[in-house]
């Protein structure tokens, strides 16, 4: 019944302007807007819906997952338009000075969008 649908994903942020601004421009991400949300796409082809929300509380995980080739590159393209990486230091998950997490798993580095929901940076072969 679902198995062909076009399935699409989505999360709350508190303020769509900040979340085109970040997501368009520190990202250089597709961003379009109608009904009041908006739709991120995708290089892989899906797309994301942001819709806001008042009471709109960060997930506590990640809710996005870019997959790239070399993190530390990444991070610091990142880093130098203002994007800020975690800090972890947790049984089985810690992460370097640049907040890149190494050795357990693909490299993998995550961060914060304006509303607080995580996102990640991580290594992927090919």
């Amino acid at each position: 019944m679902l198995k062909d649908a076009k399935a699409f994903s989505g999360f709350s942020v508190n303020d769509l302007e900040r979340a085109k601004e970040f997501y368009g421009g520190t990202l250089g991400l597709e961003v379009s807007e109608s009904d009041g949300m908006l739709t991120l796409k995708l290089g892989s082809g899906a797309s994301v819906l942001m819709y806001p929300k008042p009471n709109h509380e960060p997930a506590t995980f990640t809710v996005l997952n870019f997959p790239v080739a070399d993190v530390d590159k990444c991070v610091d393209a990142l880093s130098s338009r203002g994007v800020s990486f975690e800090q972890y230091d947790f049984p089985g998950m810690k992460t370097d000075e640049k907040g890149i997490m190494r050795g357990q798993g693909p490299d993998i580095a995550w961060f914060q969008d304006p509303a607080g929901n995580i996102i990640s940076v991580l290594k992927v072969e090919g």
